[in-house]
């Protein structure tokens, strides 16, 4: 080996060791800082089944099933005034409409949710449906930017709105279930004209009904924004074989009605009416006269 080779691998060897070196350190460095960066989720098995609210009142299975549905929750406040939000007050409203027909016996009850959390619209029916249930009432107070607006109103499933109104208003609650414009739904617009189709078969006469006794028990009691049921594609009611109503307690946009939805007084005055109006429905299934 000639002298210059010797001195070149004298000068070579010690940089290539010391680079070697710092490429382990780096790489052990990077290795560390991106363990802390690492997120594990167990994800549930694909067909692990729906865990589904506990249903309260007589352990009997013949007696009838009520899903109360309390609307939006989460981050997901529906409509506002100031500190009046949507999810709270439907929240609050459903509770205390579930302990009115448990303390009065004979209706089970079950509700898809009785915190702050948010359910997306397929879930809603989807419950009532798992459940068997014999109604599934859904809790909601609007709002609106025209002035006047207000009083309470009851929706049935309908493909088409009773009104340009209720058209409108279908279309800004089933917003309900987007994140940033996309949609959380899974279903087709020709599973969900089948829907359609079988909810006003098999259970409109009953949805009908049901918002017609709601009414009838509002009258003269409360502000009636409409004073008949009224129709509009609400996701929310595509439960195909429940009779299902979306029940407006009021208007948070209008003073009055925000002020009557936060004081006791006001929620209990709808309370009782939605929680005799559900008995009388049930009554009437079984062939009692209300």
């Amino acid at each position: 080996m000639s002298r210059g080779l010797q001195f070149a691998l004298l000068l070579i060897v010690p940089v290539l060791v010391l680079s070697a070196a710092v490429c382990l350190r780096y790489l052990e460095a990077g290795q560390g800082a991106a363990y802390d960066y690492v997120v594990q989720l167990e994800l549930p098995p694909a067909n692990r089944p729906r865990d589904l609210p506990a249903i309260k009142g007589p352990q009997d299975a013949s007696r009838p099933l009520v899903v109360i549905d309390p609307g939006h929750g989460g981050f997901d406040p529906g409509a506002g005034l100031g500190a009046v939000k949507e999810k709270a007050v439907a929240l609050q409203i459903a509770l205390a409409l579930r302990d009115k027909l448990l303390a009065q016996g004979g209706i089970r009850v079950a509700m898809t949710r009785d915190d702050d959390r948010f359910v997306t619209l397929p879930e809603r029916p989807g419950i009532a449906r798992a459940l068997n249930a014999d109604l599934f009432v859904s809790i909601h107070a609007d709002s609106a930017d025209a002035d006047g607006a207000h009083g309470a109103s009851v929706y049935v499933l309908s493909e088409r709105g009773s009104t340009e109104a209720a058209t409108r208003f279908a279309a800004r609650e089933n917003r309900a279930d987007t994140i940033n414009g996309v949609s959380l739904s899974d279903t087709s617009d020709t599973v969900g004209a089948i829907l359609l189709d079988l909810s006003q078969r098999e259970a409109g006469g009953g949805s009908i009904a049901a918002g017609e006794l709601v009414l009838r028990e509002l009258r003269g009691k409360l502000p009636l924004h409409y004073d008949t049921v009224q129709s509009a594609a609400l996701a929310v009611l595509k439960a195909p074989d429940i009779p299902s109503i979306l029940f407006e307690t009021g208007y948070i946009s209008n003073a009055e009605d925000a002020a009557r939805l936060e004081s006791d007084e006001g929620r209990r005055v709808i309370v009782d009416a939605a929680a005799q109006a559900i008995r009388v429905f049930f009554a009437r299934r079984v062939g009692v006269a209300p």
